[in-house]
């Protein structure tokens, strides 16, 4: 100690090779896996069991029943399946490829409406005839629950609704020029649910489109939107 530069400390020889042999530097631990062959081999055997078995929760997905098991010669477990019950995963799979598809057109369509529309989004939407001269006055109907979600799309010279915004084709259609009438409606209660803001949507043909949210913006939204196109005053 005391023959490196000045300020500094050496201690020789603190840091001693190990002499104990190379059984010495395996933990208890390490040498309880890796210690033998035969714990290899468990442990690989061990492995390859658990693969297989995923493999055939994989399998059991489908509708087949259940997986019989057998051992090959090497030892190893497989999975024996008969010509029927393969022919039968192969039409699965070619359903799941169709579903697959499916969906992926689903999600292009909605991906598409989305990004060339100037407003999208669910409503609840109830359909009205107006009053033809001479005919009495409409009974009130406020409280008759006939509302359904539609998807509204407000793009080019039409509104359009959906079912659902996973359709690809709309439910129905209406051109921004036959629309001759945009305004409010009193807000309702339903079922106990919170206040819904309402509006409509009158056409030239006497055709009433009543609409309604829970969301006071989204209703705004959509009357700010449809006076605008339709060049409405507000009513």
């Amino acid at each position: 100690m005391g023959d490196g530069p000045r300020g500094i400390e050496v201690f020789e020889d603190h840091f001693q090779a190990s002499t104990s042999g190379e059984d010495s530097m395996q933990s208890p631990a390490l040498s309880k896996y890796i210690g033998s062959n035969d714990s290899l081999r468990s442990i690989s055997r061990s492995w390859t069991r658990r693969k297989l078995k995923g493999a055939a929760s994989m399998l059991n997905m489908f509708s087949l029943n259940k997986l019989p098991w057998m051992s090959g010669t090497d030892g190893q477990e497989k999975v024996v399946l008969t010509a029927a019950e393969v022919e039968s995963l192969r039409s699965e799979l070619g359903a799941l490829e169709e579903r697959e598809a499916h969906c992926k057109a689903q999600l292009e369509h909605i991906d598409e409406v989305v990004r060339a529309a100037r407003l999208s989004g669910y409503l609840d939407m109830r359909m009205r005839w107006a009053t033809l001269p001479g005919e009495p006055l409409p009974v009130d109907d406020t409280d008759v629950d006939d509302w359904l979600p539609r998807f509204f799309v407000l793009q080019g010279s039409c509104i359009f609704w959906y079912s659902s915004c996973t359709d690809l084709s709309p439910q129905d259609s209406t051109l921004l020029s036959d629309v001759v009438e945009v305004g409010t409606l009193p807000c309702l209660i339903r079922d106990n649910e919170d206040k819904r803001y309402c509006f409509y949507i009158s056409t030239r043909y006497g055709l009433k489109y009543e609409c309604s949210s829970i969301s006071k913006i989204k209703v705004d939204s959509w009357l700010e939107a449809l006076r605008s196109d339709c060049k409405l005053r507000s009513v």
